[in-house]
């Protein structure tokens, strides 16, 4: 569902739900292997990780997520680069990622799911200015399919978690909006306002069957 419009408002956003996710309910459970094919040396984790590095880990090459969802970044301190991991396995680094431009997986943490219900709108300014596209219970692979443009500057997320992509088809550096008000692309650890596919991260928590696909490792 999707409509045009525009809003005000304020408050901030991402960084601070790191240490509120175990409120949501949920048992988390993922483990990360030091080589591809979940061989070698592994971690097991049911709670954030400021730094992988102190356990040992430079470099991850596949992960399974018994439960989560989880949110992986390329830098300590859940900074940098973005990667969503819902459950399922993730043999190798372009299973969970396809923007290419770092290979590093360096802190995560588990992700703050409130429920079953998924809303979220998307302003075209920052502050919720502009035109606004509200997105109910559904997945947007093009939002210029939908009649929006590219340009997203602020974004509330009304319920549920969600992911948002670089580029259409779910593709590029991912943007991961947990219940919340992002009123700057700043917030989100965007460069710029460009976000062009979103769809809801779907836990198993709520969502027995029609959980989004691992994508399939190319060869």
């Amino acid at each position: 569902m999707a409509e045009q419009q525009a809003a005000p408002e304020q408050m901030d956003a991402g960084k601070a739900l790191a240490t509120a996710t175990a409120k949501a309910g949920a048992n988390y459970k993922l483990t990360i292997y030091e080589l591809e094919n979940f061989q070698g040396r592994k971690v097991e984790f049911t709670g954030e990780c400021l730094n992988l590095g102190e356990k040992g880990f430079e470099k991850v090459g596949s992960i399974q997520v018994e439960n989560g969802p989880w949110v992986g970044f390329d830098r300590q301190g859940f900074n940098g680069e973005q990667f969503v991991f819902e459950k399922g396995e993730y043999p190798r680094w372009d299973s969970w990622s396809n923007s290419h431009s770092s290979e590093n997986l360096v802190s995560l943490r588990p992700v703050r799911v409130d429920g079953s219900e998924h809303k979220i709108s998307l302003f075209e300014n920052s502050g919720f200015n502009g035109r606004k596209m509200e997105i109910i219970d559904d997945d947007v692979p093009s939002l210029w399919a939908h009649g929006f443009q590219d340009r997203v500057a602020s974004i509330k997320a009304i319920n549920g978690t969600w992911v948002g992509y670089q580029y259409p088809g779910y593709r590029g550096h991912q943007y991961i909006f947990e219940k919340g008000e992002y009123k700057h692309w700043n917030e989100w650890s965007a460069s710029q306002p460009l976000l062009q596919s979103i769809r809801r991260v779907r836990d198993m928590q709520w969502h027995k069957r029609g959980c989004y696909q691992v994508p399939a490792a190319s060869s």
